[in-house]
C-alpha cells in the first residue's frame, strides 16, 4: 500500500501531463488554470511538510514545469507562449490555496520569464540556449555596490530574501547606477550565474517559511552589458506587444495575485470548517451564528474586490498595449495602489477568520494559522505598500509629478 506521503506526492504530480505541449499545441488559459486547481488539495495536505522544511521540493517545482506555468511567460522564440500575464496571475491563484511557499516561488521563478521579453536576445541565449527548461532566481533590493566598467558592470554585495534560489540556476539582481557625484540615475537589473555568487541560508521566518528566501552572496563579478535592463525606463521599442506592459506592473501584481490565492484559501478551510463545526457551550451548529456568516462574506467581498480590481487592471492594459502603445503614467500610478491595496485587503480578511475560530485557530493542525501567517508575511513586501501608492497618488493628483527613481529615469540623465 502506498504511504500517505507518498500518495499525496503522486496527487501533487498528477494533475499535470508528463510534457507540456505533448499534444503538440498550446493549451488555453482556462486548462492552465485548471490544472492549478487540481493541484490544491495535494499541495494543502504538504504545506505543513514543505514549511517544516523551510524549502520546496524538487518533485513540486517538477510539477509545475511540467504543467506548463513557467511557460506561460516565457517568451516564444525560447519555447515559451508567450502569454498575456493575467493567465499567469489566475493560475498563482489558485496555487496560494495550496500551499503559500509553493505558490510563492511559482511566482517568483516564474514571472522571471517574462522579464527576457525586456532585454538582449543574447541574454535568453545565454540562459535558455541549452535547455529552455532553465530557471532563474532573483534578489532586486539595490543593497550592493555595482560599477560601470568597460562591456558592462562589476557588482558584488550581499542581497537578501532570494525566493526559491535553490532551483535556480541564475539570478536577476538589482542595483542602482550613479552618476559622477554618486546621485541615483537608474535601477538596474543584472542577470547573474550561479557561480559568481553564494547561497547564504538565513531565512528564518515566523511566515512563508517555506519559499527558502535565502541571501546571495557575491564577492565580486562582471556582467556583460546584454544580460543587464532597466527597471524604470520605460519606452517604445520593438518588443512583442506581452512585453510592452511596465516591469513593476507584472512583477508587483504578481504578489498580489499570489496573495489573494492565501486569503482565498483560507476562505475554503474556514467554509469547511464551519459547515461541520458545533458550538461547544450549546452544540448549535456554528454555521447558523449571524457572527459567522458575516465575517465569511467581508471577507469573500475584500477578496473579490482584489481580485476583479486586477481583472480590470490587467484588462484595461491590455487593451493599450495591443494597440502597441505605452501604459501612460496617469494609469501607471493608479495601478500601484490597485495593486499594494490587494495585501492590505487580503490580510484583512484571512484576520477577519481567524478571529471567529476562537481557540480552534491557534493550533498548528489548523490549516487556518498557516494562511494568516502567510499572508500577514506576503502583505508586508514592497510591492504591497498601500500607504506611500496612495500618498503617491494623490501627489500626483494634487501636481507633485511622479516619485523619483519609479516610474521613469530623472530627466537630467
Amino acid at each position: 500500500m502506498m504511504s500517505t506521503v507518498a500518495n499525496e506526492e503522486k496527487q501533487v504530480a498528477d494533475y499535470a501531463p508528463e510534457k507540456v505541449n505533448n499534444e503538440g499545441r498550446t493549451p488555453t488559459g482556462d486548462e492552465l488554470v485548471a490544472r492549478a486547481a487540481a493541484m490544491v488539495p495535494g499541495l494543502r495536505a504538504r504545506a505543513d511538510e514543505i514549511e517544516i522544511n523551510r524549502a520546496v521540493p524538487d518533485d513540486v517545482i517538477e510539477s509545475f514545469k511540467n504543467a506548463g506555468f513557467f511557460r506561460i511567460l516565457q517568451p516564444e522564440k525560447w519555447g515559451g507562449w508567450q502569454m498575456n500575464p493575467i493567465v499567469f496571475m489566475r493560475v498563482l491563484q489558485e496555487l496560494g490555496r495550496g500551499c503559500g511557499a509553493s505558490a510563492w516561488v511559482m511566482m517568483i521563478l516564474g514571472v522571471h520569464n517574462w522579464e527576457f521579453g525586456l532585454m538582449a536576445d543574447q541574454a535568453g541565449d545565454d540562459v535558455w540556449g541549452e535547455d529552455d527548461e532553465t530557471i532563474v532566481a532573483s534578489s532586486y533590493p539595490p543593497v550592493g555596490e555595482m560599477t560601470r566598467v568597460e562591456g558592462g558592470y562589476r557588482l558584488k554585495g550581499r542581497w537578501p530574501t532570494s525566493s526559491g534560489t535553490d532551483h535556480g540556476k541564475w539570478a536577476f539582481i538589482g542595483a542602482l547606477e550613479r552618476n559622477e557625484v554618486g546621485v541615483p540615475v537608474d535601477r538596474i537589473t543584472l542577470l547573474v550565474n550561479q557561480d559568481d555568487y553564494e547561497v547564504i541560508d538565513d531565512w528564518y521566518t515566523f511566515g512563508l517559511a517555506g519559499t527558502g528566501s535565502k541571501s546571495l552572496l557575491i564577492k565580486d563579478a562582471f556582467i556583460p552589458e546584454h544580460r543587464t535592463h532597466s527597471m524604470i525606463d520605460y519606452r517604445d521599442d520593438d518588443r512583442p506587444k506581452m512585453y510592452k506592459f511596465p516591469f513593476s506592473m507584472i512583477f508587483y501584481s504578481s504578489v498580489s495575485a499570489v496573495i489573494i490565492g492565501f486569503a482565498q484559501g483560507a476562505i475554503d478551510v474556514f467554509t469547511e470548517q464551519m459547515k461541520v463545526r458545533e458550538d461547544n457551550g450549546t452544540g448549535a451548529s456554528t454555521r447558523l451564528s449571524p457572527y459567522v456568516k458575516d465575517r465569511l462574506g467581508n471577507a469573500v467581498a475584500r477578496v473579490r474586490s482584489s481580485k476583479m480590481r486586477m481583472e480590470q487592471m490587467m484588462a484595461h492594459a491590455t487593451e493599450i498595449v495591443e494597440h502597441g502603445e505605452l501604459v501612460p503614467n496617469e494609469d501607471r500610478i493608479a495601478y500601484m495602489l490597485d495593486i499594494a491595496r490587494v495585501g492590505r485587503e487580503c490580510e484583512e480578511a484571512v484576520l477577519l477568520l481567524y478571529k471567529c475560530c476562537g481557540a480552534r485557530g491557534v493550533y498548528k493542525s489548523n490549516p487556518i494559522q498557516r494562511y494568516l501567517r502567510d499572508v500577514l508575511v506576503g502583505a508586508n513586501h514592497i510591492t504591497q505598500d498601500g500607504d506611500n501608492n496612495a500618498g503617491a497618488l494623490g501627489g500626483f493628483l494634487l501636481g507633485e509629478g511622479l516619485p523619483p527613481l519609479m516610474y521613469e529615469k530623472p530627466a537630467s540623465n
